[in-house]
């Protein structure tokens, strides 16, 4: 079980590891799984805090609650702790000098939250732990690689790239924010629908938005390695 939670992610940062021009020290990647991790409990306690306030409802029963539960109640706290402990990993690391790092460092930080989070649901549903393994295999644990892609480009361009800055300082945290909160949006504002045509239209909308994902971040990464491989003068 635990094995199943954990190795989907271990995949996806060899992934991007392998992808990375000039390597980043494994010791660097570990620490950011570990980072990762301790996202995933402060973001649940954050979570918990938004909660108790009642800002959002955590088992929506209308589409705009479910909307405002996506969003505000979880792709918003765990993106802007994500991106807290993006800062520290690289905050005075002499590795972090080219432009795919941001992805290499925020994707470790990712998989660790995606890891940790699917432990969780995993001995929670443990009964039927094989095909939540599964399906959060194939969906879960890829989106957050998504928005960790998302997240580390747009801070490779503030951080090594200096272009557009203050569009891009701010597109950091936006950009993941509005790609966590639309995957989460589709999951549970369509659970408040019954079962028909809306609802099946939603299953599309899910699957047409893991496909954008995907797109999005092969063009992100084609365009860090790009500028990586470019002639420094």
């Amino acid at each position: 079980m635990l094995l199943s939670a954990v190795l989907p992610a271990i995949i996806l940062i060899y992934y991007i590891y392998r992808r990375d021009t000039v390597k980043e020290p494994t010791a660097q990647l570990v620490k950011g799984f570990g980072l990762g991790m301790l996202s995933g409990v402060l973001a649940g306690g954050l979570e918990g805090v938004i909660g108790g306030l009642g800002l959002v409802d955590y088992e929506p029963h209308t589409f705009f609650s479910g909307l405002n539960t996506a969003f505000i109640g979880a792709a918003l706290p765990e993106e802007l702790v994500k991106l807290l402990m993006l800062s520290l990993l690289v905050r005075r690391n002499p590795w972090f000098d080219e432009w795919m790092d941001g992805v290499v460092y925020a994707v470790s930080i990712g998989m660790g939250f995606a890891a940790i989070e699917n432990v969780g649901y995993i001995f929670n549903f443990a009964d039927q732990w094989q095909s939540v393994a599964l399906m959060r295999g194939i969906t879960a644990v890829p989106a957050h690689f998504a928005f960790a892609v998302i997240m580390g480009f747009f801070f490779s361009l503030v951080h090594i790239g200096g272009r557009h800055a203050q569009r891009d300082r701010m597109m950091v945290l936006v950009a993941p924010v509005l790609a966590h909160g639309a995957y989460d949006g589709i999951l549970m504002a369509g659970d408040t629908l019954p079962d028909g045509i809306l609802s099946a239209v939603f299953s599309l909308l899910f699957i047409a938005l893991l496909i954008k994902l995907v797109r999005i971040c092969s063009r992100y990464i084609r365009t860090l390695r790009a500028f990586d491989t470019m002639p420094k003068y």
